[in-house]
């Protein structure tokens, strides 16, 4: 169904703005399913439900705590701010607010964020075919990327927006069916309270010391604040039709986030529950086979229908939005007066460049939750500070930026690789030494000006 849906939404796109933002043409509908199915995707279903069985709340603050909050931030402090620049691509913010230099920089590091969650999404698809048909997984990944290639590389946004509104009625609906045939094939809810630790319902560190609570700020804040300044979220948001319908359609979107997923949460207690082995041994398998053992065929339909098509539209967005950035902010700038057909053709084969580079790290890693929380790390050290500062300062320069993409950067590699057990996080060291360099390029560039100021008033010689 998604090709032809992506064959008919290419008759939209005329330009590469139909393209990356359909048009700016979405209504709230169309653009609240979008906004919603950026995070609804293979680590919402089999991550974050297998990390909810394992450890409870405090194992799932990343996602969906941290991705619903993240959608709910940006409508309410940055989708109408975006929304009047009218630029294409986060990248394109970052040239006109700072310079090229910042924005191929913030471009890459972005980019390299969205192979581990394409690669995801693509270890997802393998698993689902594998169990159904049998095909190698590594095979079921290739025949799922094609898919998925084929019609985001005709459509683009237009042909994203739209199997991502077919695919979240089926999301919707078939999660709540499948909820309510499992529920009542163990007994109702009280069963899983019952029969689960009490300590998997907090939602704050028991007994927490202050590196606890540092650890737990790290966790909210690594998808929360990490994922703002992504070029899939700011693609599907400025796609909307109007500045208004950017920010409630995300706002929206983060409250249905919050409460859909606790659904393959509520599942994956239920799973833990009967199949505690594989809490242990292979977690990813949790959910899929508590479906194929316990459901009838018209809800292994429903869930199976759910997952392939929350999958599918997050791989579609994560394929679109790197592309998008590698095209018109990687590749286009060494080439000088090129037209909008040209630029439209090298963003569509970057998403050949992002599958590629997607399922080559699917084949090597192949835990779902980690390939996605850590991916959010580097645009939260590196491009966060300066997006917020760009946006709620005046005084935020090139030379800050560029400052608090390198110390942040550095501190957080550093941190990561050289400190053993590190007292503060080193997502939160990261961050704190981007705004530290942003601070810095502040007052070195208004001591330069004093300086200048006093250099051109000493009397001539």
């Amino acid at each position: 169904m998604m090709i032809p849906i992506g064959i008919y939404a290419s008759r939209k796109v005329k330009s590469s703005q139909d393209f990356a933002l359909a048009g700016r043409h979405l209504p709230f509908s169309m653009a609240l399913a979008t906004v919603f199915a950026t995070w609804f995707g293979s680590e919402t279903f089999l991550g974050a439900g297998s990390r909810m069985a394992e450890g409870g709340f405090l194992s799932v603050i990343e996602d969906p705590f941290g991705a619903g909050l993240c959608l709910v931030l940006i409508g309410l402090f940055f989708a109408k701010k975006l929304y009047a620049k009218h630029n294409l691509t986060i990248g394109d913010y970052f040239h006109e607010r700072y310079n090229k230099t910042v924005a191929t920089l913030l471009s890459i590091a972005i980019i390299l964020t969205y192979f581990g969650w394409v690669a995801a999404q693509f270890v997802a698809l393998g698993i689902i075919i594998n169990m159904l048909l049998g095909i190698p997984a590594i095979t079921g990944m290739l025949l799922a990327a094609i898919i998925v290639v084929i019609y985001t590389y005709i459509g683009g946004m237009w042909s994203v927006s739209i199997t991502d509104t077919v695919q979240m009625g089926v999301i919707v609906v078939g999660l709540f069916v499948i909820l309510g045939e499992v529920l009542w094939q163990i007994g109702g809810i009280g069963t899983v309270f019952a029969n689960t630790p009490a300590e998997f319902f907090r939602v704050t560190p028991p007994d927490a010391t202050t590196k606890d609570w540092l650890a737990w700020i790290a966790a909210w804040m690594t998808i929360g604040l990490g994922s703002i300044p992504q070029q899939d979220v700011y693609q599907r948001v400025m796609s909307a039709k109007t500045a208004a319908i950017a920010k409630w359609a995300s706002i929206s979107a983060g409250v249905l986030y919050f409460t859909i997923a606790l659904i393959p949460l509520t599942l994956g207690l239920i799973a833990r529950i009967k199949y505690p082995e594989l809490v242990l041994s292979d977690p990813q398998h949790l959910l899929p086979t508590l479906i194929m053992d316990n459901t009838s065929v018209i809800t292994q339909v429903f869930f199976f229908g759910a997952l392939l098509s929350a999958i599918m539209s997050t791989a579609s967005g994560a394929l679109l939005a790197p592309a998008t950035l590698l095209g018109e902010n990687v590749i286009k700038p060494f080439f000088n007066n090129i037209t909008d057909r040209v630029r439209l053709s090298i963003i569509r084969s970057s998403i050949i460049i992002i599958a590629l580079g997607g399922l080559m790290l699917a084949s090597s890693q192949g835990s779902i939750y980690e390939l996605v929380s850590g991916a959010y790390s580097i645009t939260l050290v590196s491009a966060f500070v300066p997006l917020v500062m760009g946006l709620y300062t005046t005084k935020a320069n090139s030379l800050g930026a560029l400052l608090a993409i390198i110390l942040g950067g550095a501190g957080w590699q550093f941190t990561e690789l050289y400190i053993v057990d590190p007292f503060i996080p080193a997502t939160l060291v990261g961050l704190g030494l981007s705004f530290i360099g942003m601070v810095a390029g502040i007052f070195t560039e208004k001591h330069i000006h004093r300086l200048s100021r006093h250099i051109k008033k000493l009397p001539k010689i």
